[in-house]
């Protein structure tokens, strides 16, 4: 694997095919192409899990009624650009990505936060590691580390995307893509455990124990 620097990076933003380009639109100013990674900025709608009666999440249970729930919990809000969104100390959001992101697939790629909101206690991140292949808007985990609340303004770069080329192409069938696929906006979670997965799981904690 090799890291894409701004050359490289300019060079893959225009490769003359467009099933090998990569696209990240809208870029609205060239300093979003820095010496390793490209700036993202932050979008306009996020979701918020509301305080629910609940005792927690169990991700085992979220393909039952447990996920029903988590959905009605979950609300969404539209910042425009110009406005902003305020995080509080110990709030915890989904937000995404203000450009629409593709990966060519000899291209993967890893989400960074930019230190200068680290140092406000704001911690973006998302899955980290974006697959080749991506398509769509990237969700962007937000949480206030910090003890006062931080301010949030869509269009500003709150992140940064690192990509790395491969000296082959994935062939990973597009059968197995993410279940995130091409998203538009911040998703909220679907974790959801197959019950052979749970089931085999379930054994081998049996047969560690010692259980008959």
């Amino acid at each position: 694997m090799t890291l894409l620097l701004h050359d490289q990076l300019k060079s893959a933003l225009t490769r003359p095919v467009l099933e090998d380009r990569l696209i990240v639109e809208p870029l609205l100013d060239d300093e979003q192409v820095g010496a390793g990674t490209i700036d993202i900025r932050l979008g306009t709608e996020f979701l918020e899990v509301r305080r629910w009666a609940e005792t927690g999440i169990d991700p085992l249970t979220l393909a039952s009624e447990e996920a029903s729930h988590l959905a009605q919990a979950v609300e969404g809000v539209f910042v425009p650009l110009g406005e902003q969104f305020i995080l509080h100390h110990g709030q915890f959001v989904l937000g995404a990505s203000l450009e629409f992101i593709r990966l060519p697939w000899d291209i993967s790629g890893q989400v960074l936060g930019r230190s200068s909101w680290g140092r406000l206690g704001l911690t973006v991140t998302t899955a980290v590691v974006v697959q080749p292949g991506f398509t769509g808007v990237l969700t962007l985990e937000l949480s206030n580390n910090g003890s006062v609340p931080v301010h949030l303004y869509p269009g500003l770069r709150v992140a940064q995307l690192q990509l790395w080329a491969g000296e082959t192409r994935s062939e990973r069938p597009e059968s197995e893509r993410s279940m995130y696929a091409v998203p538009l906006g911040p998703e909220s979670v679907r974790l959801a455990w197959k019950n052979d997965e749970v089931e085999r799981i379930t054994r081998i904690g049996t047969r560690l124990s010692g259980s008959p």
